[in-house]
């Protein structure tokens, strides 16, 4: 028997997505088909006469469930189905993850019944705030020998226990199965905890959470998993709504995604699914690539041959690959491929961002078509290539990038102001905080000269220097009440000058009204201050730059979710602290630096920026971009063969075709090879023109640098640079 379902294989750029929406707009035009065919059959009919059978028919529209790897590649799978369907055709593009959380929370009076919850409306947790929720509960029993013979600290440890809960559920394993597959699975391995210890402690915090209906990305997924995809009631809404599933690179899906197409194509729903044999960028991180692609068996299999004309794939991939596993072959690479090698860091770091100015500058490329991809980017790297580019007027556009949102100056002074305005809090503010507090929020907008350019420049009326002279002379410490005295309290405050007296007596007389505020509870939440705070100094009817709009949305976000759970904590179960201990708790984790500026969208709107990329292997991999020129960074780094991301602790000991198997170091090394391989492969699908191999002797930390791709290196014949 033919499947009406298809099983798309192709490597990355060749065409997979767009035979998906391929697909997906035959499934339109048939089911367009069918509702005229069943009009022009009865002509004679007036149209009020079809009312109920035209009803019948919206009953069983097609219903599609679209799917994508991540939230970015959520987004544009979405926008070309639309623009390819001229928008006649409403989607809703989801990530697995995203769909698991909207059928739990839609299906949750379902949950109430079957597992006898309490009936309330679930609130999900952050990862930052599920880890310090769970080293509360867990803090008693994580004694010192605990970490000593876990050999991490407390943080570290228990990230690791809540990632142990969140692979169980993503490969369909419950939580009481846990400490059986661990125990397998580490048996020949005495430095870690017991099994039985790590699953007690899940248990508890499931359990834990589900009483106060508090949901993690673990327990959504072990939820629909466990329950929810075996409850009859559901799978007959579900096949109801679905009729159809698209899904893009299925390499990155954790198992549980089979399951439910396994469902769906059991009630006769047809399927399509692209499938990367170069992908797997999340395998270690709870995708399962081997077990998805059991579901090609149930599909009539598409393979797209060949990569684009333009990508460099076809020519250098298997050379590149035989020099790294047979390091002993003797080839040289073409001269597309570049060497840049330096005795240390900085000068590698210095002379590569020169080689792109340089390239930029010439017109050689533009800056949106290079990228700059390492294992991993660190702040001194981060820093030195942005700052070297800018300062030729060249802007670096960083994906993804997770700072800390506490990095921000204007976080900071925000979390300043808080302590200024509530009591209790001296504590948390001192001198420095105090003058960058000043320096931020007496900031004044110009619009640029004879420009268009829609970032305004910015200036402040008070100047760091004078700033740390009204912090030394009228900034007053105490444990309760921190206060600022009027400028008078310097004697030279003629020395300050208008502008920076004005803007600094604005400042205390708002603090001042707050404050009054405060004490006669007429402000709602810290959330309202913080909101008050930005419309009255940073706001103020401008523009902000892209990066501080985002660190801000993610401030009130963060914010408007921790107090959402404390109120949630408080009323399951009142506890009595004083006034302000979850204001002080809140600016403590902001500060911890466990929260990034990755607010929704994550992306600013508009075209393409014109701009050179920043990313690491992991992050460049799972934007599925492309460019004219590369440049790998730490070419001897031997992060490479680790793919820019830490493999997640447990992570073997899920997947579906080895669960509970022991992780050898044979296992490792054939996992890192074939990693790399697929890491080499991806890239170079994704460059059309050069790639530059940046090498210096020594790493960050002066050791000499002796990676996989060192062989490539060496077989690179040094060019000159242009």
């Amino acid at each position: 028997m033919v499947s009406h379902s298809v099983w798309i294989v192709g490597t990355s750029r060749s065409g997979k997505t767009a035979r998906l929406v391929e697909q997906f707009c035959n499934w339109v035009k048939a089911e367009k088909q069918y509702t005229e065919s069943f009009y022009t059959k009865k002509p004679g009919r007036k149209k009020s006469g079809y009312v109920a059978e035209f009803l019948d028919i919206k009953q069983t529209e097609l219903g599609v469930l679209v799917l994508a790897a991540n939230d970015d590649n959520r987004r544009e799978l979405g926008d070309i189905i639309v623009t390819s369907t001229l928008g006649k055709y409403p989607v809703r593009a989801k990530t697995p993850l995203g769909f698991f959380q909207d059928e739990v929370i839609l299906f949750w009076p379902l949950l109430i019944n079957s597992l006898n919850l309490k009936a309330q409306f679930p609130v999900r947790l952050r990862p930052e705030t599920e880890q310090e929720l769970a080293t509360k509960l867990w803090r008693p029993q994580l004694d010192e020998e605990i970490l000593r013979v876990a050999g991490v600290n407390e943080s570290r440890l228990v990230r690791r226990i809540l990632d142990l809960l969140q692979l169980a559920a993503y490969s369909g394993v419950p939580c009481e199965d846990i400490a059986q597959i661990l125990a397998r699975g580490l048996k020949e391995n005495n430095t870690t905890l017991e099994p039985e210890f790590l699953a007690s402690l899940l248990l508890d915090w499931r359990n834990w959470c589900l009483e106060r209906g508090l949901l993690t990305y673990g327990i959504i997924t072990e939820l629909y998993s466990q329950y929810l995809l075996s409850d009859r009631n559901y799978q007959q809404h579900l096949t109801k709504r679905y009729q159809a599933v698209l899904a893009d690179d299925v390499d990155d899906y954790p198992s549980v995604a089979r399951l439910l197409f396994e469902l769906l194509l059991d009630q006769g729903a047809v399927g399509a699914f692209s499938y990367n044999p170069d992908g797997a960028v999340r395998l270690g991180l709870g995708a399962d690539p081997n077990y998805l692609e059991g579901l090609a068996g149930r599909c009539r299999v598409e393979i797209l041959t060949g990569l684009p004309p333009e990508s460099l794939g076809e020519q250098l991939t298997k050379q590149m690959v035989e020099l790294v596993t047979e390091p002993m072959v003797l080839l040289s690479l073409p001269e597309i491929v570049h060497s840049i090698q330096t005795t240390s860091r900085a000068q590698l770091l210095r002379q590569t961002a020169e080689v792109i100015a340089d390239a930029i500058q010439s017109k050689q490329v533009e800056a949106e078509q290079v990228a700059i991809i390492a294992p991993g980017l660190d702040a001194i790297a981060r820093y030195t290539l942005v700052e070297i580019l800018v300062k030729q007027n060249i802007q670096v556009q960083s994906l993804n990038d997770q700072r800390p949102l506490v990095s921000s100056p204007i976080i900071r002074a925000l979390l300043t102001m808080l302590a200024l305005v509530y009591p209790g809090l001296g504590r948390l503010v001192d001198r420095d905080a105090v003058a960058e507090m000043l320096v931020v929020l007496s900031r004044k907008q110009q619009l640029p000269e004879n420009s268009t350019d829609a970032i305004n420049r910015v200036s402040t009326d008070i100047d760091p220097v004078r700033a740390g002279l009204i912090a030394d002379y009228c900034f007053l410490p105490h444990p309760d009440r921190p206060n600022l005295l009027p400028i008078s309290a310097f004697e030279r405050w003629d020395r300050i000058g208008y502008a920076a007296t004005t803007a600094y007596n604005q400042i205390l007389q708002w603090l001042e009204e707050q404050r009054s505020q405060q004490e006669l509870r007429l402000i709602p939440s810290p959330i309202s201050l913080l909101d008050r705070a930005i419309q009255r100094f940073l706001w103020n009817g401008s523009n902000l730059p892209y990066e501080q709009l985002a660190a801000l949305r993610e401030l009130l976000e963060t914010a408007q979710h921790y107090w959402e759970i404390d109120t949630r904590l408080r009323q399951i179960a009142p506890v009595e602290t004083t006034p302000h201990t979850t204001i002080i708790e809140f600016i403590q984790l902001l500060r911890r630096g466990t929260i990034t500026a990755n607010p929704y969208p994550v992306r600013p709107i508009g075209g393409v920026r014109k701009a050179v990329t920043l990313a690491t292997i992991f992050q460049y991999r799972s934007s599925r971009r492309s460019h004219r020129w590369h440049f790998w960074l730490d070419a001897g780094s031997p992060l490479w063969a680790k793919g820019g991301a830490a493999t997640l602790f447990g992570a073997p000991f899920f997947l579906r075709d080895r669960l509970g198997e022991p992780w050898t170091a044979e296992d490792e090394k054939l996992a890192e090879e074939q990693r790399l391989r697929r890491i080499l492969a991806d890239l170079l699908s994704r460059v059309s023109e050069r790639v530059y191999l940046c090498h210096s002797d020594l790493a960050v930390n002066g050791q000499e640098q002796l990676g996989p791709l060192l062989p490539l290196v060496n077989a690179c014949v040094t060019h000159p640079v242009i």
